[in-house]
């Protein structure tokens, strides 16, 4: 029952965040604003965590695993919010199947595990419920859709940050063997913090952007913010402690249905048109993931 719950929790968490990411973009915050008050507001509900014993522990190779987790976490999120910015989060939600495919590739390359029969079938059914959630112009050509599907800004950059967060996945999964869920949930929120800030700062000051400015819109869009770091916390914590529980494979198998609820969040919240359509692209490439996940992978060739 607590594993179910946990699963459903994430499942739920991971598109209302970027449903509030997405608000909060709208209304004039920095994408890198968005991520530095975010790891703010999260490292003020890890510091009393640490009166506990139990959520300071932490064994040999932490530290190292645990910067490049957090570093890793932060940009990838920054490019999230880049994307969201720019895309819809109907389809940007979808797109997170493609982190399947990032894993297979990643899975030959460096450890030579050649894709299965089952998995190049995954990789077939993504790019088919790609071209499902494809916006397509009255008139234009049929054959045009992918095309126009990976040509979006959007799409570029939630791609590339899901190759920083598939990178990430490996230094989360050494962190917890050095700790238990509770003790990485804190010490990533805590060093999340210092790295977003310096990023924003450094980002905001290149791009000439007014940093009071960026303070005064995240004071009006505060209980957004409190709203955000809320799911942002549920999902990191309850992905951790899901991946303490269950195998990983199955644990991200199970994430992918999230999709869904971004498309209905899409539609509901932001006005986002084609959800019948975006629905069954996503069920599609729902099932190539699970597919590439569960059974994709052979053995060192």
């Amino acid at each position: 029952m607590v594993t179910a719950l946990l699963v459903a929790a994430r499942i739920v968490a991971n598109p209302v965040s970027n449903l509030f990411q997405k608000q909060l973009t709208a209304r004039a915050v920095h994408p890198i604003a968005v991520i530095a008050v975010t790891h703010f507001l999260l490292s003020l509900i890890a510091v009393p965590l640490m009166a506990f014993p139990s959520f300071r522990a932490i064994g040999p190779g932490f530290w190292p695993n645990l910067v490049g987790c957090a570093a890793l976490a932060v940009a990838s999120n920054v490019l999230l919010v880049y994307a969201l910015r720019s895309a819809d989060l109907s389809i940007l939600g979808p797109v997170n199947a493609y982190k399947a495919v990032i894993s297979l590739a990643l899975g030959t390359v460096v450890l030579g595990e050649f894709p299965t029969a089952w998995g190049l079938a995954g990789v077939g059914l993504i790019l088919l419920g790609s071209y499902g959630v494809t916006d397509r112009e009255p008139g234009a050509a049929r054959s045009g859709g992918f095309r126009r599907f990976f040509a979006q800004r959007g799409v570029q950059l939630r791609l590339a940050a899901l190759l920083l967060s598939a990178t990430e996945a490996v230094f989360l999964k050494r962190t917890l063997q050095a700790s238990a869920p509770g003790a990485t949930f804190v010490w990533w929120c805590l060093v999340g913090f210092p790295l977003a800030l310096i990023a924003g700062w450094i980002t905001l000051r290149v791009g000439r952007t007014s940093i009071p400015a960026q303070i005064v819109a995240l004071r009006l869009q505060r209980r957004t913010c409190c709203w955000l770091a809320l799911t942002t916390g549920i999902m990191q914590a309850t992905t951790l402690f899901t991946f303490d529980r269950l195998p990983v494979g199955y644990s991200l198998a199970l994430f992918q249905t999230s999709s869904l609820i971004s498309v209905l969040l899409g539609h509901r919240f932001l006005r986002e048109g084609h959800v019948g359509r975006r629905i069954t692209g996503s069920l599609v490439m729902i099932a190539g993931a699970v597919l590439i996940v569960l059974r994709g992978r052979a053995g060192p060739g």
